[in-house]
C-alpha cells in the first residue's frame, strides 16, 4: 500500500482551518467529532454553532469602520 502522505491544513486569513480527509477533532473536554468529507472546515472563531465544525458565522462579523473610512 502506498504512503498516502501528510494530512493537508490549510490555514485561512478569516476563516476557519481546511483539513483534507476525513479526521477526528479532540475537544479540551474530551469530546470527540468525526467528519468524514473530502475536507473539513474547523471553526477559530467560536461563532458556530456546530463548533468544533465551521458554520460560516465568522463572515456575519460586523465590522467597525475607522474614521479614515
Amino acid at each position: 500500500m502506498a504512503d498516502p502522505g501528510p494530512t493537508r491544513v490549510l490555514l485561512t486569513d478569516e476563516g476557519p482551518a481546511l483539513i483534507s480527509g476525513p479526521v477526528e477533532l479532540e475537544l479540551p473536554d474530551g469530546t470527540r467529532v468525526r467528519s468524514d468529507r473530502a475536507v473539513t472546515a474547523v471553526c477559530h472563531c467560536r461563532r458556530s454553532k456546530r463548533y468544533p465544525i465551521c458554520d460560516a458565522s465568522h463572515r456575519r462579523k460586523v465590522r467597525q469602520e475607522g474614521p479614515d473610512a
